[in-house]
């Protein structure tokens, strides 16, 4: 029997580089699996926590859409649906909310993040805290239970959401037996921390990333902007260290990683360097960025396909949240 794999993204930002590297590219690996079930879903109303502009909303959720079909995903060999069209994960997460400690919430990392930076600004402690964000654990639960999920990918910062998932899962079928799949998490060790512009992690909250779409001019303009130290040309550098090599052995070839590495320690220049890395990148994205182009421009084909998506996770969705409500004697 094939195991369940689930990746969802937030539309919080543009797609970018670290997205791709860090989820998107794997997750399309294992949308190749024929031992697994691929889920990938858009998650829309986990970007409520932080988004409160209508068109910003709508053109990140199809954004992320359009770049998973663009980069190759087969939505007729995958389930792809938008969260926010599938009412059951929103019924489930209010049962699971009835099964979860306040004080299981209040050890969120996420939460206590923003504790912590109050307590440290002498604000209030839950100052800026919506209950969606400390509730956020609940409905990423949900997300993982109702389509008893085997394995979620996640970064080591997203362990714990899973965790999160398991102890209420296994809470709930403690009094009503055996209902959820306990899920596992699935760190890629071979996926490293993608530096941005800056040297620092490649994320929205620094303003570092590299859109994954970028125009070409624009492109060539924030490679250039990559942080590079102040060595000769000629002088041996170590690409192990080096943003532009992390960036240029995701896109470029066996042979092409080879032959760079080689470059970097006989000694290269970083404009040269930088100019290998547009190359491989450009001609890596020429054509997905045209399919992206495309969808976000032919909406009703991505409404289309989403709304397929979602009829098909609804279909695994019923009777899973059936069986939970009948065992809690809700329409039995």
């Amino acid at each position: 029997m094939k195991k369940t794999i689930l990746t969802g993204i937030k539309p919080t930002g543009r797609v970018h580089l670290g997205n791709y590297i860090g989820a998107i590219k794997p997750a399309l690996k294992q949308a190749k699996n024929e031992e697994l079930d691929p889920v990938y879903f858009v998650a829309d109303y986990h970007g409520l926590t932080k988004i409160r502009d209508q068109q910003q909303m709508e053109e990140l959720s199809y954004g992320i859409a359009a770049t998973w079909l663009a980069l190759g995903l087969d939505p007729t060999k995958v389930i792809l649906y938008r969260q926010s069209d599938v009412s059951e994960i929103f019924e489930l997460s209010w049962i699971l909310a009835c099964f979860s400690p306040k004080g299981l919430m209040n050890r969120a990392h996420a939460y206590k993040a923003i504790v912590e930076k109050n307590r440290e600004g002498n604000r209030e402690e839950d100052e800026g805290v919506n209950m969606g964000v400390f509730t956020y654990p609940i409905l990423m639960a949900s997300d993982i239970l109702m389509f008893q999920t085997d394995f979620v990918p996640v970064g080591k910062d997203q362990i714990q959401h899973v965790e999160i998932a398991r102890d209420i899962a296994a809470a709930f079928n403690f009094q009503f037996g055996e209902t959820f799949t306990l899920p596992d998490y699935i760190v890629d060790k071979n996926t490293s921390v993608l530096p941005g512009l800056d040297g620092r992690k490649m994320s929205k909250s620094y303003a570092n990333t590299i859109p994954l779409f970028e125009e070409p001019d624009k492109l060539k303009k924030l490679i250039n902007r990559i942080t590079t130290d102040s060595s000769d040309p000629t002088e041996p550098k170590d690409p192990d260290t080096s943003t532009v090599f992390a960036l240029y052995k995701e896109f470029a070839s066996d042979a092409e990683t080879i032959e760079m590495r080689e470059k970097f320690k006989e000694g290269i220049g970083w404009g040269e360097a930088k100019k290998e890395l547009f190359h491989v990148m450009d001609d890596f994205l020429a054509e997905p960025r045209e399919k992206y182009r495309y969808y976000m421009t032919h909406r009703d084909e991505l409404d289309q396909i989403l709304e397929d998506g979602a009829r098909k996770a609804r279909a695994k969705a019923q009777p899973l949240l059936k069986d939970v409500k009948s065992k809690l004697g809700i329409r039995r």
